[in-house]
């Protein structure tokens, strides 16, 4: 009798050792799902001025690229717009250069927790998808409108109301939902940096070759034109 009992087979043991293993699966795949879903920069603005690989807003068709890095909430972006806005818009117009934006989003930590850069940032990705003909009106009001580094800056609202008097009336939903947080992220990252590895703005480059920007748009982009 214990001999024949000594052979029965423990279903019982085997059974929890199944569940056991399964549980341990299914836990494996519930982290997959929860790393995967922590890493995706949900979806990418579609638009034909975007460059989803790149992140781009082009504007312009011109042979020679002007690619610019900009975080709505940098000061010295600002300063940036205020003495090459009018040259670089002049070289779109006749045909010189393509210009490139590249919103990014550095500086979140200088808006109280609102996240304006990424708000700001996302905010251009939609004009492009809404209204490509108003990027550059856009990006000339925000910076009209920057707030100091260390406020809350703009709100959503203020937000659509720029976007909206620059002719994207449209992606006033864009703009509230966020469509492309994500997609900045991403892209932040992945910005040129510097040579000790840090991020900083504004970052432009030439036909891919960085600038170091001297104050003056003659020597800076014009003396490069092919």
């Amino acid at each position: 009798m214990m001999a024949a009992a000594g052979k029965r087979t423990n279903w019982f043991a085997i059974w929890v050792s199944v569940a056991v293993v399964a549980v341990v699966v299914a836990a494996g795949v519930v982290v997959v799902i929860i790393n995967n879903a922590a890493t995706d920069p949900g979806p990418a603005p579609e638009a034909a001025i975007v460059n989803t690989e790149t992140g781009a807003i082009s504007v312009g068709d011109g042979p020679d690229v002007v690619a610019t890095y900009i975080d709505f909430m940098c000061p010295i972006c600002n300063q940036f717009e205020e003495i090459y806005a009018e040259t670089l818009n002049e070289l779109v117009a006749d045909g010189s250069i393509t210009l490139e934006y590249h919103p990014v989003a550095i500086l979140d930590n200088q808006s109280q927790g609102t996240q304006f850069s990424t708000r700001a940032a996302n905010a251009l990705y939609c004009v492009a998808t809404a209204s490509p003909e108003a990027v550059t009106p856009f990006v000339s009001a925000m910076y009209a409108n920057q707030p100091s580094e260390g406020t809350p800056g703009l709100s959503d609202d203020e937000i659509i109301s720029i976007a909206t008097d620059a002719g994207a009336a449209d992606a006033a939903s864009c703009i509230t939902d966020r469509t492309y947080d994500g997609f900045v992220g991403e892209r932040t990252q992945a910005m040129p940096t510097t040579a000790d590895g840090g991020r900083g703005t504004p970052t432009v480059t030439f036909n891919g070759e960085r600038i170091d920007l001297t104050g003056d748009p003659q020597v800076d982009i014009i003396d490069r034109l092919s």
